[in-house]
């Protein structure tokens, strides 16, 4: 199996680079603001999947930045769709529980309306319309509260912050489903390989870990774990203004994956054990 991964210095695909069979490009090869580069690119890859794990991520930027982040996330992802399409390889993608509205208290299901409420979830939201319009094998998988040992996340903020603050006022009224990288890596694998095998189911599929937290409880289980004395105070979303307006119900439901793929959520704080370890 001969994987194209497009990303190497984010989050999931650090996790995916040094897998066998796999030809990582990064941005100075494959730079998603000039589309038709990376159209070459996979019209003439030899690869039997596609995984993209590249992303505008810079949530609040996007609300200024809109144009760039609709063509990274949305432009770029759908002229690789298409070709990928023509062509008959499988084309993973991650996307992102910001595509709904964050309204309500219950798990968003894969056929749910999308409703994105911010420049970013917008440019998600395009990136997934143009992979269906393409029309060709393909899984999108949504997930939310990304960390690991690499990049920028919540993790490595809240360490950060706490090495100079004994109290800190965290949100506690957005909920979601903190994921390790490395556990969507292996989900992403796990497809691929199905894809690979003549299994491949097609279709947008929900991922995170379990259970469901609000970020003060996934800070409160950092300080739990690395053994700090820190004072959370819980405040509302309304009370830390941002540029752009986060979701506060991120729960996904993700008993499609399991149905179709055998995957089953993992529990989050195993793998926050795992960063912590690395990062402490």
């Amino acid at each position: 199996m001969k994987i194209l991964l497009f990303g190497k210095t984010g989050q999931v695909a650090r996790e995916l680079c040094n897998r066998p069979n796999v030809t990582a490009i990064g941005r100075d090869t494959a730079d998603f603001t000039k589309p038709k580069k990376i159209i070459e690119i996979v019209k003439s890859t030899d690869a039997d999947i596609i995984i993209n794990a590249v992303a505008y991520t810079a949530v609040d930027l996007a609300e200024d930045e809109f144009q760039l982040a609709n063509i990274v996330n949305g432009t770029t992802v759908t002229e690789i769709a298409k070709v990928a399409a023509k062509r008959n390889i499988p084309f993973l993608h991650i996307s992102s529980d910001y595509v709904f509205n964050g309204n309500g208290s219950s798990s968003w299901k894969t056929n749910d309306p999308t409703n994105p409420q911010n420049s970013y979830g917008r440019s998600k939201l395009i990136g997934e319309s143009g992979i269906l319009a393409a029309a060709g094998p393909y899984v999108i998988l949504r997930t939310s509260w990304v960390f690991s040992s690499h990049g920028n996340n919540f993790v490595k903020t809240m360490l950060r912050l706490a090495s100079n603050n004994p109290k800190l006022s965290i949100v506690n009224d957005q909920v979601g489903g903190p994921t390790w990288a490395v556990d969507i890596a292996n989900t992403l694998w796990k497809i691929a390989s199905d894809f690979y095998a003549g299994n491949g189911t097609t279709g947008i599929y929900h991922f995170t870990g379990k259970p469901n937290s609000s970020w003060a409880n996934f800070a409160a289980e950092i300080f739990l774990q690395t053994e700090q004395d820190i004072k959370i105070e819980h405040i509302l979303t309304k009370d830390f203004l941002t540029k752009a307006k986060r979701p506060l119900n991120s729960r996904l439901d993700c008993s499609s994956l399991k149905r179709d793929y055998g995957i089953e959520q993992p529990e989050w704080r195993k793998g926050l054990s795992n960063v912590l370890n690395n990062l402490t």
